[in-house]
């Protein structure tokens, strides 16, 4: 990998751990400002399926593994978001 490829990788996982760090004060912010309800609840699942997205795809490097890799992985993630969301429906009065 030459000197420019590695400076766009270094330039792209900044920017990516920056917007996580992001997405996570918002979250945060949320959370402090004691926001809720079905529509706040789906904006933090989303944001929290867009984490984890980024962490298995980018951080983890699996954006160019096998696809059987990403599938589990993502399946698993969107899974757990699923039925997050299907107790947190269910538990609605």
């Amino acid at each position: 990998m030459s000197h420019a490829s590695h400076a766009i990788a270094d330039r792209r996982s900044t920017l990516l751990w920056l917007a996580l760090l992001a997405a996570t004060a918002l979250t945060w912010a949320i959370g402090e400002g004691h926001a809720s309800g079905p529509a706040i609840a789906a904006l933090l699942l989303a944001v929290a399926m867009a984490k984890g997205t980024v962490v298995i795809l980018d951080f983890m490097a699996l954006a160019r593994a096998p696809l059987l890799w990403r599938i589990a992985l993502l399946g698993w993630l969107a899974l757990v978001c699923a039925l997050i969301g299907l107790a947190y429906w269910k538990g609605m009065p």
